[in-house]
């Protein structure tokens, strides 16, 4: 029998908006529906499938992608070290492909070119709910630090700069706001539904960016390129944990949440005594030496099992933006 190996596939391409703009009208959801932004283009094909469409077992690969992240940039050799524990655990050949958008990884999902992914949860509800087969809840992480309240949950953060005279959100009128991306539910869904709630709906920010990630909205807080954001508390805890980036350079004032944290989903093309191995070796990592030095180090105290009420704060939020007409940050 062929020993089973991880495999890292890595791509340090910048995602333009036309392809992260695609997610939402990939879902099967109505383009007319959709904020403007999600009006793109869809891209002309998914990227291949670079192995056989089997169940795992000794010889056969299983394909893991990641778009949204429960470390920071800096620790992304975790997932690579995640698909390693898989490997040995499956009997399997695991690979760690990254580097593809949100549409992508939705697309890849769909065609069985990946097989698991740690998304964010924003683009699974809408996936779920446009297609309830497509994609399974596998897990999602607990964090250790006591804000999360031993449960899947996180926070959007609002940073400013660290000696910013802002206070609040409502003190940001006229500022320069950034932030990830518009399929974020930390960096984009949440913020907007606060200024929904707020009223503040009617062009409140003097200027808004689009980063393309937490960690580059982050630095442009912190070099005082833009005023303030909203990013993700995982994200932002992992960097001050570290002592990595530029977390350090910026200050909380505010925190929506606590909500879903980004969960890790299967392809439903994947059957269903698969989908259990995979996920009874994700449940188990905390009770494993080689599991639990990964967990440690990517401060998650463990894996737990979650079904999908665990999104309906980010599903009713999305869904009253939408009702409102409030789909674009300004």
């Amino acid at each position: 029998m062929t020993p089973a190996r991880a495999v890292l596939r890595f791509s340090k391409r910048r995602y333009p908006l036309a392809r992260m703009a695609t997610l939402l009208v990939s879902l099967g959801v109505s383009a007319a529906s959709l904020p403007a932004w999600a009006q793109a283009p869809a891209p002309k094909s998914a990227p291949a499938a670079s192995a056989a469409r089997s169940a795992p077992g000794s010889s056969t690969k299983v394909r893991m992608a990641m778009t949204a992240a429960f470390v920071s940039e800096s620790g992304m050799p975790v997932y690579g070290r995640i698909a390693t524990y898989l490997s040995k655990k499956l009997g399997s050949e695991v690979s760690f492909i990254t580097g593809q958008s949100y549409g992508e990884v939705d697309k890849m999902l769909d065609a069985g070119a990946v097989e698991v992914a740690f998304v964010c949860g924003l683009p699974y509800v809408l996936k779920h709910d446009a297609n309830k087969g497509a994609v399974h809840l596998l897990a999602a992480p607990v964090m250790k630090a006591a804000r999360y309240g031993n449960k899947p949950k996180y926070f959007s953060d609002l940073v400013v700069g660290k000696d910013s005279k802002f206070k609040k959100l409502e003190d940001l009128r006229g500022a320069t706001f950034v932030f990830n991306e518009e399929a974020s539910n930390s960096g984009y869904n949440l913020p907007r539904y606060k200024m929904l709630k707020l009223g503040l709906t009617q062009g409140f920010f003097g200027k808004v960016i689009r980063s393309g990630s937490h960690e580059e909205s982050i630095r442009l807080v912190a070099t005082g390129k833009a005023d303030a954001s909203y990013v993700d508390s995982l994200v932002l805890d992992f960097d001050r944990e570290t002592g990595n980036g530029w977390a350090s350079e910026v200050k909380v004032i505010d925190s929506l949440g606590p909500a879903g944290i980004p969960p890790v989903v299967v392809s439903g093309k994947v059957p269903a005594e698969v989908r259990q191995r995979i996920k009874q070796a994700l449940l188990t990592m905390n009770k494993d030496p080689d599991g639990r030095r990964i967990l440690d180090d990517a401060l998650v105290d463990r894996f737990a099992e979650v079904d999908d009420s665990n999104y309906n704060d980010i599903r009713q939020q999305y869904q009253a933006a939408v009702k409102a007409g409030f789909t674009t940050i300004k």
